[in-house]
């Protein structure tokens, strides 16, 4: 029996993987442009600020070791994912359907506020409510319909939001809340083909920063 073997270097990534990058880019380039329009309108543009990372663990780990920046910290990562046989073919493209978590950290530190007292907790679920807010508002707007990935991406939807509080050890971490906006992306996965075929591939150039977050760059938004 003849063995077919693949004769090119398999080195793109999956749909998958860029489309995980491109949601966090979306994001933080959103987020970017929200400060600048807020300065712009007289507003105080750190009412806008998102800090975004891509499958990370502990997101919440550079806060909790420096409050000096309390600004709400995004995670997103591919949590799973299944392929649709009646519209895929067997031999190059295959129609993957995945759920995407964005989760939304909202911190907040206990204080005093003139004659009365506002709770950390509190205060925490509110940056997260906001946090999760901007974010579906960016990942749901027209100019996102197809995530700037047209021809790859079929559809987005926000499936569902959940709040949550993270924890270290079984314990939840005190002045800190989160929320998980579950996106729902249809999209085409590509296999190699024969030599005489070609193969569509997507690539996303991510930009981070030295802590991992991910830096905006506005010819990113189209």
């Amino acid at each position: 029996m003849t063995m077919q073997i693949i004769q090119t270097l398999i080195t793109s990534p999956d749909s998958f993987e860029a489309i995980r990058d491109q949601i966090g880019i979306i994001l933080a380039a959103n987020s970017a442009a929200q400060m600048a329009l807020a300065v712009t309108a007289g507003q105080d543009p750190a009412l806008w600020k998102l800090r975004v990372f891509t499958e990370r663990s502990n997101p919440w780990e550079m806060v909790l070791n420096d409050q000096s920046d309390l600004s709400p910290v995004i995670n997103v990562w591919y949590d799973n994912g299944s392929f649709d046989a009646g519209a895929s073919n067997t031999f190059e493209r295959q129609k993957h359907t995945a759920s995407y978590n964005v989760d939304c950290y909202g911190f907040a530190i206990s204080e005093a506020n003139g004659t009365g007292h506002k709770p950390g907790d509190r205060e925490a679920a509110f940056e997260a409510h906001r946090a999760v807010r901007l974010a579906r508002k960016i990942l749901m707007s027209a100019h996102c319909t197809y995530l700037g990935l047209r021809g790859t991406v079929w559809k987005r939807w926000t499936r569902s939001i959940t709040v949550f509080q993270p924890q270290i050890d079984q314990r939840s971490i005190p002045g800190c809340v989160a929320a998980r906006l579950v996106l729902e992306v249809e999209f085409n996965e590509f296999a190699p083909q024969m030599a005489e075929g070609h193969l569509d591939e997507i690539c996303v150039d991510i930009k981070r920063s030295d802590t991992g977050a991910i830096i905006a760059e506005y010819d990113i938004l189209v």
